[in-house]
């Protein structure tokens, strides 16, 4: 599916309505620096119903909020060198938590990743637009 910054809550509120329920708790997103990642993610908390100011992690690696219906972890993982830094924050104890776990640069550590999560890819179509690509890893 296409949208533009003007449509992202529309389609953050689509996506927690038709996307979420048949996704897996792990949701990684794909996508090239300025594709919109981070940006995609805020609106997803705001359809949840997170009252925080959502912000990246990127230095804290991991963001925890309140929503609706429970916990949501954002992580930023960009800063990752090795796999066993995130393995000193816990990161396996997050995926198994149950609650939603929404991961962006998960490529930098591909050995650690569950066996069941949701791939959503957003690439740039043009300065305004971009698609999202949803892909269920059972």
């Amino acid at each position: 599916m296409q949208y533009t910054l003007s449509q992202i809550d529309s389609i953050a509120d689509t996506f927690v309505k038709e996307v979420l329920p048949h996704s897996q708790k792990v949701l990684l997103f794909q996508g090239a620096m300025g594709a919109g990642k981070t940006t995609f993610i805020k609106a997803l908390c705001r359809s949840l119903g997170v009252g925080d100011r959502v912000s990246s992690p990127t230095f804290s690696l991991v963001n925890e909020y309140q929503a609706h219906e429970g916990k949501v972890f954002h992580f930023d993982l960009y800063r990752i060198e090795e796999e066993q830094e995130a393995l000193d924050f816990g990161i396996e104890e997050y995926w198994d938590s149950g609650a939603w776990c929404f991961v962006e640069w998960a490529e930098r550590i591909p050995s650690l990743l569950p066996l069941h999560y949701t791939e959503v890819q957003l690439t740039v179509i043009d300065e305004t637009t971009r698609s999202l690509t949803v892909v269920q890893h059972n």
